[in-house]
């Protein structure tokens, strides 16, 4: 959808070889773990280089092909998680163990105005904010242990404190026994965060639960309803650009456009209320839907905020990709079903240089409409339409930047840092892509203003989520990428679509 040529493509290839080039010189000095982590980048990223690369240069690879592709990279990526965990294992039982008698810190040991070079609120500005009282203070070092965290370092941290220390079991076990202890001494006064600190640590941090994620205001939420009003006419505008009117001059024709209605409005809302089932499941609050009207193609989908602390990143995955999943599914069924029912004296006629705006689209049609491809103009059944342009809000929403559905499963599956790398890229490319088509710097300037930040961090940041979950993100973004990106000229022609 965004890059058009044959260059272009070679060009994100070379970046692409650049990124694993610099990775696998970043993984070096961490041995063994390190190098395996860059092959799990390497089985993420091969697939899609191979396609593209060779796409590039004008060899074709079925669809099977990129399936068992697909499938391949991601039984070399569950592989090497396993290894990895493995070898964390090992390196775990080979650690020396602290004797009992010096596990547990007094707190006399603790110095709350502790400013050494290594102590975090150095690098953190100075904010007017109170610090924990230390009865408070001395109820919560209780809850450490010598089986769960071993904390030998307290600091000061905005409301709240940090424990420096070492963590002795499973993550999710050490973070679930903390917090039912935090719990039970302190009720709902306080939130439990096992994270990384920039070293790669584990630390415990302990907030006062005011700083939680507030409910939406009455004035968002009148905004998110006078989003939808001004949604739904956009969609009925677009549908009556589809049938060639303008149907803000004739609202009368309101008939003809609402079936291409009714087809985007089945999209969005299979999209957003996934979304909610899933969050209520895992019990956290989901916002109201913000929607982006566009009159091009009737919405860009929506934006929505987490109004609760996250669990885990498992949970932040699920709520991400749910939303996408039910709508994608939705709409490849839509296109799919369309394209069956397509045939001579179809309602909408399109140029064959339509299918040649995504590869997806591109290779299903071709499968489906075969040589109709070769002509001119091809007649297709509304629900063709309908169905792509509910794969594109969907592609765009799976964009790996910020807060979007993309950025969240990409900062769920390998952390903060990879996530702001990825909002980093997904920008630049976009700024690239704007030079062909304006809607890529629409779309740059939307994540740089208002979703180039990542999400809060989750209670549980040490766990990751499981590698069946990493595989659906992986085909999650494939997906995406190959919605957006265009066929190149070459193929199109080894295809046979536009003569």
């Amino acid at each position: 959808m965004f890059i058009a040529s044959d260059n272009t493509t070679i060009f994100i290839l070379l970046i692409s070889l650049g990124i694993l080039a610099w990775g696998y010189y970043r993984a070096r000095p961490f041995g063994k773990a390190g190098i395996l982590s860059w092959l799990q980048s390497v089985s993420l990223m091969g697939p899609w280089l191979l396609f593209f690369g060779l796409t590039a240069f004008g060899i074709y690879i079925n669809l099977v092909s990129i399936l068992l592709l697909f499938v391949a990279a991601t039984g070399i990526y569950i592989y090497l998680g396993r290894k990895l965990r493995s070898l964390a294992e090992e390196l775990e039982d080979s650690q020396p163990k602290v004797p009992q008698e010096a596990e547990t810190p007094t707190p006399e040991a603790v110095n709350l105005s502790d400013t050494s070079p290594e102590t975090p609120q150095q690098q953190t500005p100075k904010t007017d904010t109170t610090p924990i009282n230390p009865e408070d203070l001395k109820v919560i070092q209780g809850i450490f242990g010598i089986d769960t965290f071993f904390a030998t370092e307290t600091f000061p941290y905005q409301e709240g404190v940090i424990f420096k220390g070492n963590l002795r079991s499973d993550p999710e076990e050490v973070h679930g026994r903390l917090s039912s202890s935090l719990k039970e001494k302190m009720g709902d006064r306080f939130r439990l965060f096992l994270i990384e600190n920039p070293d790669g640590k584990p630390v415990v941090i302990v907030l006062p639960s005011s700083n939680d994620p507030q409910p939406a205001t009455g004035g968002q939420k009148i905004l998110a309803l006078v989003l939808l009003v001004i949604t739904v006419a956009t969609i009925f505008q677009a549908g009556g650009l589809l049938l060639g009117f303008d149907f803000f001059s004739e609202p009368r024709r309101y008939g003809e456009v609402l079936p291409i209605a009714i087809g985007i409005g089945s999209v969005l809302a299979a999209h957003e209320i996934a979304h909610q089932v899933i969050a209520n499941r895992h019990q956290v609050k989901f916002s109201l839907p913000f929607f982006i009207p566009t009159v091009q193609i009737g919405t860009f989908g929506a934006f929505n905020r987490f109004e609760s602390v996250l669990p885990s990143r498992k949970v932040l995955f699920d709520v991400a990709l749910a939303g996408p999943a039910a709508g994608g599914l939705l709409s490849l069924l839509m296109l799919l079903v369309g394209l069956i029912l397509s045939h001579q004296g179809s309602l909408f006629q399109v140029p064959t240089s339509f299918f040649q705006g995504s590869v997806l689209v591109g290779l299903l049609s071709k499968f489906i409409l075969g040589n109709a491809l070769q002509q001119s103009i091809v007649d297709v059944h509304p629900l063709t339409i309908i169905g792509w342009l509910g794969l594109v809000i969907t592609a765009i929403n799976l964009m790996p930047a910020g807060q979007l559905d993309g950025g969240r499963i990409i900062q769920s599956i390998f952390g903060r840092k990879v996530a702001g790398r990825s909002t980093f890229a997904t920008f630049i490319v976009l700024a690239i892509a704007s030079l062909v088509n304006p809607l890529a710097l629409y779309w740059a300037a939307v994540i740089l203003i208002l979703q180039r930040n990542l999400e809060r961090p989750s209670l549980n940041e040490l766990t990751e989520p499981d590698d069946t979950r990493a595989a659906w993100g992986l085909l999650a973004i494939f997906m995406m990428i190959i919605t957006l990106f265009p066929l190149t000229p070459t193929l199109a022609s080894r295809l046979g679509i536009g003569g």
